[in-house]
């Protein structure tokens, strides 16, 4: 196992940033080179009857119209440990896929055995932030330190605080549903999704409004690997990473000499673990982890779930009868929808599961849009049932790295559908949504919408 490093300073990191994010270009994606363990087949039906060892699950031809349920369905019969080469990025190692509900929860308990810490958190070694920089936030730490952590923030986010910010994000939400509902058409992600959630995270942290937009952008470009409209270069990655850090570094600055504001960048600033402060990195880090996921998740489940909605008018129509549902059908989004298609595990040591040996350095993929539709746990999986009120596995599987953010991510989403439907009842697709092309993030990039436009 490898050793684990001290927190890693300010300058350090910024210089690493640097040196360990230098484009490769023949490897990657964007590049002039892309490798296919199987040949480009959009058709998933056609991948799920091909033998188990020719499946791919990096394959990002498998991804083209989100995540390919068909073979996910497959590999929790017949193989729910199952090996994929990782063919798309050939500079990369390959991967374990778990798909079973059951295994998600069990090798979520088990840090010891697999650790976020020893590789991080994503299926790429190198997704844009080098490993010294993810070890510095939360998610990618093991405990003890992630316990005393993750206390730190937990202050800003538990739900008797969140819900004293119900009529605050409500604001948000008509405010910005007000510049669009003139207009009769809009998109439902970059004109409304985009906008709260930006807000609302960045109030929480303490950020300006006049960068939500630009946090918005940032966000999928870091996290967007795979999608050429969301990362075009990875050299922009590496100026974004360098900007935020002097801003951040900036505001650091302003709450040290003005001790007292209420937001949470004041909290970890003027906090201690055991006597001891948060380091530069970490606060950077940790606070680039809140905004990611405050951007993202929310956004995702929330434009991913009104496309389902519309796909399937009868629960539409339900929800519209009866809006008392959509606290309960936000659950059923969140199964549904997962903001995030997987985290990684790294084993620790060698482990047998399922008759397959996981070797000690392994990368062990959790697939929560697949366990959130495991036949063993839901009855007709595949099907959104507004009525329905499952446990599921959107926030994690258990464990340590339960989402800190849960609260808030529903109390937004129920927000979000429940003003939308109210205000725009009559709210129809207007073309063609637009898919994110990624093995990690599960979401539309685009989706057009029209509805009976509210007098001036």
């Amino acid at each position: 196992m490898r050793e684990r490093p001290a927190a890693v300073g300010g300058e350090d990191l910024k210089r690493r940033l640097g040196d360990q994010l230098a484009p490769v270009p023949d490897l990657r994606v964007g590049g002039l080179r892309r490798f296919h363990y199987i040949c480009s087949m959009p058709d998933v039906s056609v991948v799920a009857d091909l033998d188990l060892d020719r499946i791919d699950l990096g394959d990002l031809d498998l991804w083209d119209d989100g995540p390919p349920h068909e073979v996910f369905s497959r590999l929790r019969r017949e193989a729910p440990v199952h090996w994929s080469p990782l063919a798309e990025y050939p500079h990369e190692g390959g991967f374990w896929s778990l798909t079973r509900a059951e295994d998600l929860h069990r090798v979520s308990l088990d840090w010891q055995t697999f650790s976020s810490f020893v590789g991080g958190i994503m299926v790429l070694d190198d997704f844009g932030i080098p490993l010294e920089g993810q070890q510095q936030m939360m998610i990618s730490m093991d405990p003890p330190r992630h316990d005393r952590i993750k206390a730190l923030f937990q202050r800003g986010f538990t739900p008797k605080r969140i819900a004293e910010h119900e009529e605050r994000i409500r604001a948000i939400v008509n405010r910005v549903l007000d510049r669009v509902a003139t207009r009769g058409e809009c998109d439902l992600v970059t004109d409304v999704a985009g906008p709260v959630v930006s807000r609302v995270i960045g109030s929480f942290i303490g950020t300006p409004e006049a960068e939500d937009q630009r946090h918005v952008e940032e966000t999928n470009l870091v996290l967007g690997f795979g999608d050429e409209d969301l990362r075009p270069t990875e050299e922009a990655v590496v100026e974004v990473m360098r900007r935020n850090w002097d801003e951040t570094m900036e505001l650091v600055a302003e709450r040290r000499a003005n001790p007292g504001m209420d937001d949470l960048l004041d909290v970890l600033v003027h906090s201690e673990i055991d006597g001891e402060g948060l380091s530069e990195s970490e606060i950077f880090m940790g606070l680039g982890l809140l905004g990611a996921a405050g951007n993202d998740s929310t956004r995702s489940v929330f434009t991913s779930g009104m496309l389902g909605l519309l796909e399937n008018r009868d629960q539409l129509a339900l929800l519209l009868a009866d809006p008392g549902l959509i606290e309960g059908a936000v659950e059923e989004l969140l199964r549904m929808y997962p903001a995030f298609a997987h985290f990684r595990r790294t084993a620790t040591r060698d482990v047998e599961l399922h008759g397959k040996t996981i070797r000690e350095g392994d990368k062990v993929l959790l697939w929560y849009v697949a366990s959130n539709r495991d036949e063993s746990v839901y009855e007709d999986p595949q099907r959104l049932d507004v009525t329905r009120r499952p446990d599921h596995q959107a926030f994690g599987a258990g464990g340590r790295h339960f989402c800190l953010g849960a609260a808030l991510a529903r109390l937004e989403i129920k927000l979000l559908v429940g003003e939308t439907l109210r205000r725009f009842p009559d709210l129809e697709l207007a073309g063609e949504p637009a898919r994110a092309r990624s093995l990690f993030l599960n979401q539309l990039k685009t989706m057009p919408v029209r509805f009976t436009p509210e007098a001036g």
